[in-house]
């Protein structure tokens, strides 16, 4: 029988922290799929573009090769982080995956306070959501000597 080690959601419900970081692996695996290839990127840059248009942004530019190659290096990163954290949803990965949210948090508020990207709001609000939830939910690595 597996051990599955629980936290305290300080003073609020016990909850499962490996559910959290699969959860949270599960929704990268979906969101960032589109990113991984350059023909799947290539609908999707249209439906996002589309997107952005109908919440009253322009469209989005059009991407060159090097554009592709990073959007593609960074959909390949984290489609094997996640599944990684589905396979193995380590309770610390909580804390890396938070820290990293965190992170791509920062770049999105970045780049939305350039103006014209309302899309944005749709990437930020839940990156930043799953961020807190993980660092709030897991005591920090150097309470725990990790």
């Amino acid at each position: 029988m597996e051990c599955t080690p629980r936290f305290k959601l300080h003073g609020m419900k016990t909850l499962n922290i490996r559910n959290l970081v699969r959860a949270s692996a599960t929704y990268d695996l979906l969101l960032t799929a589109p990113f991984a290839t350059p023909w799947t990127f290539a609908i999707a840059h249209g439906q996002l573009s589309a997107l952005n248009q109908a919440l009253g942004g322009p469209l989005l530019p059009a991407f060159g090769a090097v554009h592709l190659l990073f959007a593609g290096l960074m959909g390949s990163l984290v489609l094997v982080w996640s599944w990684l954290r589905l396979r193995d949803p380590q309770p610390q990965f909580a804390t890396y995956d938070g820290t990293a949210r965190l992170l791509f948090s920062t770049w999105f508020a970045w780049t939305l306070a350039g103006g014209g990207l309302p899309l944005l709001w749709l990437f930020l609000v839940p990156e930043f959501a799953w961020g807190v939830a993980q660092w709030y939910a897991v005591p920090p690595l150097s309470k725990r000597g990790g």
